[in-house]
């Protein structure tokens, strides 16, 4: 089995806004980044995250996908869409010290989210008739599988640079996965 995780194109964010679950658009470049994608279409199933930046992937590629919230990004809750540094340090800095047990206001921590993906992942791996796979989804979604994988510890995550519009991917044998390429 191969599975291919892309991470959608790059968003029109020049305010810095906090985004996770919330809309925000792909950059008015998007279809030269679409160009620019090495994307073949032999899947045998594409599975995307229900936010517009991915399904706008999987359509201009004409693609097969069904969409599923489990691969959506963090939810920010009340954060969403609101400038990062005007978010208020009473309530930031406790995530920042510990985004993995604290809820950003109204929203989820990192243990949440990742319940929430490795549900889909572990119900995605024991499907023995599909050899190659597609997953658009989010940079978090990502580095979530590829700490399932790898087995490293939780807060080191951001360790991993997951660029846009670039595939991560993983092969599996016998139940086992490894990490073929990265960023390619």
């Amino acid at each position: 089995m191969e599975i291919h995780l892309i991470r959608h194109t790059a968003v029109d964010n020049p305010g810095n806004l906090c985004y996770g679950f919330a809309e925000i658009p792909l950059r008015k470049e998007y279809p030269d980044d679409f160009k620019s994608l090495n994307l073949d279409n032999d899947f045998d199933l594409v599975i995307s995250s229900p936010a517009q930046r991915c399904c706008l992937l999987a359509e201009h590629f004409k693609l097969n996908y069904s969409t599923d919230e489990r691969l959506r990004e963090m939810n920010f809750g009340n954060w969403e869409l609101e400038k990062w540094t005007e978010i208020p340090e009473e309530e930031i800095n406790p995530w920042y010290k510990d985004f993995i047990h604290v809820k950003a206001s109204g929203g989820e921590n990192l243990l949440e989210m990742q319940t929430r993906v490795l549900s889909f992942w572990n119900e995605l791996v024991i499907k023995k008739d599909r050899e190659k796979i597609l997953i658009i989804a989010h940079a978090g979604v990502i580095r979530l599988i590829l700490q399932q994988i790898l087995q490293f510890p939780l807060e080191n995550m951001f360790n991993i640079q997951i660029d846009y519009g670039k595939k991560v991917i993983v092969e599996g044998k016998e139940g086992y996965f490894s990490i073929k390429k990265m960023n390619v």
